[in-house]
């Protein structure tokens, strides 16, 4: 298998991180349903209100950005950003001062 097509630079990972309010039952009813709809597109917890997702090209981050883009709640703050697989190699997760490694990265299989 040609490994070319897995490149660290082509390979992106999608980070979205949020602020909701939670005060009233509405708004907390907004925030599970977005939390839920990451979940659904295939986000994984990260840290708190920080989800990422493994996306094997720019073209299909950027199917997941406007999915994202089209759940946001009525109120409070989202982010949404788009690094490559280079970048994230280099993040240093810490755990109370224990070094972690980053999640793993996925292999996908193409068929033509």
């Amino acid at each position: 298998m040609n490994t070319e097509r897995f490149n660290a630079y082509r390979i992106m990972w999608v980070l979205v991180l949020y602020d909701l309010p939670t005060e009233t039952k509405t708004n907390m009813k907004d925030a599970n349903r977005f939390r839920k709809g990451l979940i659904d597109d295939g986000f994984t917890l990260f840290q708190f209100s920080m989800y990422i997702r493994h996306c094997p090209s720019r073209e299909n981050a950027e199917v997941h950005i406007k999915r994202v883009k089209f759940m946001l709640p009525k109120a409070g703050k989202v982010a949404i950003m788009c690094i490559t697989d280079k970048q994230f190699g280099n993040i240093e997760i810490f755990f109370a001062r224990n070094r972690e490694e980053p999640p793993p990265t996925f292999q996908q299989l193409e068929l033509f």
